[in-house]
């Protein structure tokens, strides 16, 4: 819910942003997540957690296009590229942030409730401190607030370099209001049908497009989002050693960062973009591998020998499964969530146990694991 919220703040960031302008877009997101967080801390049931999440979507779609815009319009051209590829830095470095604060609230009581109730405080924090910062002096001028521009240009540059920037800003301008005009006019669709057929502007979405769906379509989100649900799969079963482990992936994440601000000007995007593309291919290919190699070869789990234990020592979610003939011990793992370990006495995968019931076996009886 919350990236299905965050597609449609991202495309209702786009008008917001040319309507009202970039500060008071991003001021919209900080007010969304803040209330979003704080909605999910105080749910009291899934629904209301839903609206919370579909919140914080809505407030990251809206920033997530929003930032990187005000920045590359706000901030002089000699550091414009290190000051919008320090935002993913930061976002990168916030992953690994929010990992390690998550790992903190584990041994608190109402644990989920601090981890998702704590991202409201960077949203507060980046609210009030916007307050403070001017508008896009791009936006001004395209609104013919020239004035305002100027005066925002001349505490961005030194004053023999301001004019040099108002006549750059205005030709830009220019140019992009003559490509609006050879689109022409009318409704969205029309709009849209217009500029697909201008060769310039359909080459470029071709590559925005593709660039956006490829990153999405590797699946490389869905690894960041549930890697301490997938560790739990390879049989860890501890929250806690799951969250500490994930940090080994946000953390690469977070380096991989800070080598593309390294590089990015030496070696250009294209040839970053290509070689990181095909290291998550290949990554996930073996990810993929990994798992279903695992899956196959996972031993079977025998109701005869489960029940040899006592059905108050069996898993709950087996005994009531209706397939659960067909169920091995990579089920186990992703649907008895209140399970720790499949066992029998010789020394064969078959049956599940809670933890607790486990150590009292393997202590009385002697059972080898």
């Amino acid at each position: 819910m919350a990236v299905a919220g965050a597609i449609i703040g991202a495309a209702f960031g786009g008008w917001i942003n040319d309507r009202f302008g970039r500060k008071i877009s991003i001021l919209v997101a900080d007010f969304l997540f803040f209330v979003g967080a704080t909605v999910m801390a105080v749910s009291p049931a899934p629904w209301m957690l839903i609206i919370g999440r579909i919140l914080v979507g809505l407030g990251v779609g809206m920033a997530s296009m929003t930032a990187p815009l005000y920045i590359s319009e706000a901030s002089p051209h000699r550091i414009r590229g290190a000051l919008v590829s320090t935002n993913g830095l930061l976002i990168t470095g916030g992953q690994f942030l929010s990992y390690l604060i998550n790992l903190a609230f584990t041994q608190v009581h109402g644990t989920w409730r601090w981890m998702l109730g704590v991202a409201g405080i960077p949203a507060l924090v980046q609210f009030v401190l916007m307050m403070s910062l001017p508008e896009s002096p791009r936006w001004l001028y395209r609104k013919g607030k020239i004035d305002e521009a100027r005066s925002i240009l001349g505490k961005i540059y030194p004053d023999e370099e301001v004019e040099d920037e108002m006549q750059a800003l205005n030709k830009s301008i220019e140019e992009e209001k003559a490509e609006e005009g050879s689109i022409g006019e009318g409704g969205m669709i029309e709009k849209l049908r217009k500029a697909w057929s201008n060769d310039v502007v359909r080459r470029g979405l071709y590559a925005g497009i593709a660039v956006q769906v490829a990153q999405q379509f590797v699946g490389i989100n869905t690894v960041m989002y549930y890697s301490p649900t997938i560790i739990q799969f390879a049989g860890i079963a501890s929250n806690q050693t799951a969250l500490a482990l994930s940090l080994v992936t946000s953390g690469l994440n977070a380096i991989g960062s800070i080598v593309s601000m390294c590089f990015v000007d030496r070696y250009g995007r294209r040839r970053l973009m290509i070689i990181s593309m095909f290291g998550i291919i290949c990554c996930l290919v073996v990810l993929a591998g990994v798992f279903y190699q695992a899956s196959t070869t996972a031993p079977g789990i025998s109701k005869i020998e489960s029940a040899h234990f006592g059905a108050n020592s069996t898993c709950s979610a087996y005994v009531q499964a209706p397939d659960a003939s067909s169920w091995n011990c990579m089920t186990c793992l992703q649907k008895a969530t209140d399970c720790a370990y499949c066992s029998n006495g010789d020394n064969r995968v078959s049956s599940t146990f809670t933890l607790e019931r486990l150590i009292h076996y393997t202590t009385k009886y002697g059972i080898i694991l």
